[in-house]
């Protein structure tokens, strides 16, 4: 199935992978509706976008708004007339020992990378259903797979989305609702995600380990396009992407 024309909302799109998505699916024809909560990165964005002759909009989105993110699937509507995708790819990974006690990162990461892809389905589930047609494409990680020191809280919420996604995919076939999904299970890539970790111990080792193993975040763009780019019969739910050289 091909991208061009497809409108695809893309969150967490200011830099990193939603950055390279918006870009990467923008040049192969895709009108792009971006949301993240920088403006002036959206704006630069957008405006990068239109200068290669790619079809772009923004909306300043705080993902654990739900308000907000019903305003994004409008401005989406409302811009381009239609939704086909929505790549749910906010999040922030605060990591740090259980001992270190750090209770509001926990309570970030909670409500960014867990309420944050709910509000995201809630906001475009009465689409899709009434359309009976749509993908939900969402940006777990390795954390969501495999547990690790450090990484507990931050595993936990990307759990939690394996299970949602999963969940959401049985439901639509059940339903008859043509709902496709995919989970992307990135491990290190290049990104802004190591700036919230404030232990500095973790900080050190997640450094070091990045800096090994990292690749870029247009690898995993690559990878939403795959997925879009299947037939509509078609569901590749689950994408465990790496560096060739990480053990993982």
């Amino acid at each position: 199935m091909e991208i061009k024309d497809k409108v695809v909302i893309i969150t967490g799109a200011s830099s990193g992978i939603g950055e390279a998505t918006a870009k990467l699916l923008a040049s192969k024809g895709a009108k792009v509706v971006l949301g993240a909560r920088r403006e002036d990165k959206l704006q630069e964005l957008v405006e990068a976008i239109k200068n290669e002759g790619g079809e772009a909009t923004y909306k300043v989105t705080d993902v654990v708004n739900p308000k907000d993110n019903e305003e994004l699937v409008k401005a989406a509507k409302d811009t381009f007339g239609k939704v086909d995708v929505i790549f749910l790819n906010a999040g922030l990974m605060p990591n740090s020992p259980l001992s270190a006690l750090k209770v509001d990162e926990w309570n970030s990461m909670i409500d960014i990378n867990i309420k944050g892809v709910l509000n995201g389905i809630a906001a475009i589930l009465p689409t899709f259903t009434e359309q009976k047609s749509g993908h939900v494409i969402t940006t777990s990680s390795v954390a969501g797979l495999k547990s690790y020191p450090g990484g507990a809280v931050y595993g936990a919420t990307k759990w939690a989305v394996r299970n949602l996604m999963e969940v959401l995919r049985m439901e639509s076939a059940q339903e008859g609702t043509n709902i496709r999904t995919a989970t992307i299970y990135p491990a290190a890539i290049n990104t802004e995600l190591l700036d919230t970790i404030t232990d500095k111990d973790t900080l050190e080792g997640a450094t070091e380990m990045y800096k090994q193993y990292g690749i870029t975040p247009d690898r995993i763009a690559n990878i939403v396009e795959f997925a879009i780019n299947q037939p509509e019969d078609v569901n590749v739910n689950e994408f465990t992407v790496g560096p060739t050289d990480q053990p993982w």
